[in-house]
């Protein structure tokens, strides 16, 4: 009986030590189609279930500050049938009541796969917009066998006004950014592909269901967006300081180009560059965030990477300089390779996600087998959920995230040479997109001109919220006050300050 008793005093104090290992939260998960979603504590027992929800989980769902879930919804569109559809937005309370019902939907447009929760509340979503056989010749297009049409992609902004509307306060469409090297009498004719990796090649791999986007990230600090393309094996920065007058262009935001490609990455071949494909079948592409190990650095799902039956998911650091990133012209963007690799855990041949905590830990969503595992800092596997079903992502998210509702966003105003902003329990400013140390206090005097954001944690210290970009002009005291202000006029109308 002495030996029973220390046997599984044994087993209670290594599942102690496994426990602790783990970053500690609520995992949430919802299967694809389904109508309920939960959450999962790290002994596997489900603490919260939204059950009966209206419509089945379209794609991908995620937890604002309070606990409020945000998920897309599968609608019926005669038009767009591809995978990933969705067409419809929730934002769902955590009692249970649907908060914000969105539908964008149409012939000519479908919101599909991954949608991204913005410091302001507002939702970004990846949607299909239809061009047809005609305006894919117009453009430098050559491929005539789509009668039907074409289905580029936008990226939208909206802001929920109302039970079921929105507005949509900005916009982006990879159709202002096409370039071909095969028709001279087109205005996006250029003689090389390979030296405008900023533009898209409207004549690689062209098919109705074309980049097939399925992955949205925001980083509030650059104020830019990664999308991955399951079908061009790339993931693509653009810039959301712009205007959508700016997006639609080459030139303006804080990376000056409109709403050309910052930076790309994953498959050389996509824009004529010499160089090995990494990337074999993408999903979810995202940055790591601040307090994390490898903090900046981009990953993504690579549901073929290792082989056709071995996913993994990778990280890279990208070559980023200010609100750019350097590329030698006619090569390549680096890095070749990437920086780090996870695999060991399965397949999943379609859709996918990882997560990284700040403990070192990962959690990966082995999609299509429906399972969730969090790995070690090693890469082996502490933890599994196995949840009936295929699913396109999970997330976890601390019990002071899910019990504390996010404060409002900060704003930053100046007074004199100083800039400040309202009360909170801690501060962080950047520059340029690039942290400022020791900048840790309600104030900050600027010294050189550009682009400042503030980070603030809510009174209960579970939620940071990050500003929109400031922009700063550094003159003399005896004009700051009005010439700051025009310039501040101008940095409004350009980055839609809602």
């Amino acid at each position: 009986m002495k030996k029973i008793v220390t046997s599984i005093s044994l087993l209670f104090l290594l599942s102690l030590v496994c426990n602790a290992q783990q970053w500690n939260g609520l995992t949430l998960y919802s299967n694809s189609n389904a109508t309920s979603a939960y959450l999962v504590d790290t002994s596997n027992v489900t603490v919260k279930t939204w059950s009966g929800l209206s419509g089945g989980t379209g794609y991908s769902s995620y937890l604002e500050p309070g606990g409020t879930l945000v998920r897309s919804v599968k609608v019926t569109n005669t038009t767009f049938n591809g995978g990933g559809a969705c067409g419809r937005m929730q934002k769902v309370n955590y009692s249970g009541s649907i908060v914000w019902d969105y539908t964008h939907s149409s012939s000519t447009y479908y919101t599909h796969h991954d949608h991204c929760v913005l410091p302001n509340g507002n939702v970004l979503m990846i949607a299909y917009e239809l061009k047809t056989q005609t305006e894919l010749t117009a453009t430098g297009g050559t491929n005539t066998a789509l009668t039907s049409g074409i289905w580029p992609e936008k990226i939208i902004e909206v802001q929920p006004t109302g039970a079921t509307t929105g507005n949509i306060v900005w916009e982006w469409h990879v159709w202002d950014h096409m370039v071909q090297n095969l028709n001279s009498s087109k205005a996006n004719y250029q003689t090389s592909i390979v030296n405008h990796p900023e533009l898209l090649n409207v004549n690689y791999k062209s098919t109705k269901d074309w980049m097939h986007m399925n992955g949205i990230d925001y980083n509030p600090i650059l104020d830019q967006i990664v999308v991955s393309s399951h079908n061009l094996n790339e993931w693509y920065v653009i810039d959301h300081s712009t205007t959508t007058a700016q997006a639609a262009s080459h030139s303006g935001g804080n990376a000056g180009k409109g709403g050309d490609f910052l930076y790309r990455w994953g498959n050389p071949a996509a824009y004529q560059a010499t160089g090995t494909a990494v990337l074999n079948v993408t999903h979810d592409s995202h940055w790591i965030p601040e307090g994390c190990p490898n903090a900046g650095r981009l990953v993504g799902f690579n549901n073929k990477g290792v082989s056709a039956t071995v996913s993994c998911f990778d990280q890279i650091m990208p070559p980023l300089s200010g609100y750019n990133y350097t590329i030698t012209a006619g090569s390549a963007f680096g890095p070749t390779s990437y920086d780090q690799r996870n695999s060991g855990f399965g397949y999943s041949s379609n859709m996918g996600s990882s997560e990284q905590f700040p403990n070192g830990n990962q959690l990966v969503c082995v999609a299509t087998a429906g399972k969730i595992y969090e790995l070690n800092a090693a890469g082996t596997p502490i933890y599994t959920i196995t949840t009936g079903g295929a699913l396109a992502q999970s997330h976890r998210y601390t019990t002071c995230f899910i019990n504390n509702a996010a404060p409002p966003q900060p704003t930053i105003t100046t007074s004199g040479n100083d800039l400040t902003t309202a009360t909170a329990t801690t501060y962080q400013w950047y520059y340029n997109g690039s942290l400022i140390s020791g900048a840790t206090s309600q104030n900050f005097t600027p010294t050189q001109s550009g682009i400042y954001v503030v980070r603030t944690t809510d009174a209960n210290g579970c939620v940071n919220v990050y500003s929109q970009g400031f922009a700063f002009l550094l003159l003399l005291r005896s004009k700051i006050r009005r010439e700051n202000n025009f310039y501040l006029s101008k940095s409004v109308n350009r980055n839609y300050r809602h």
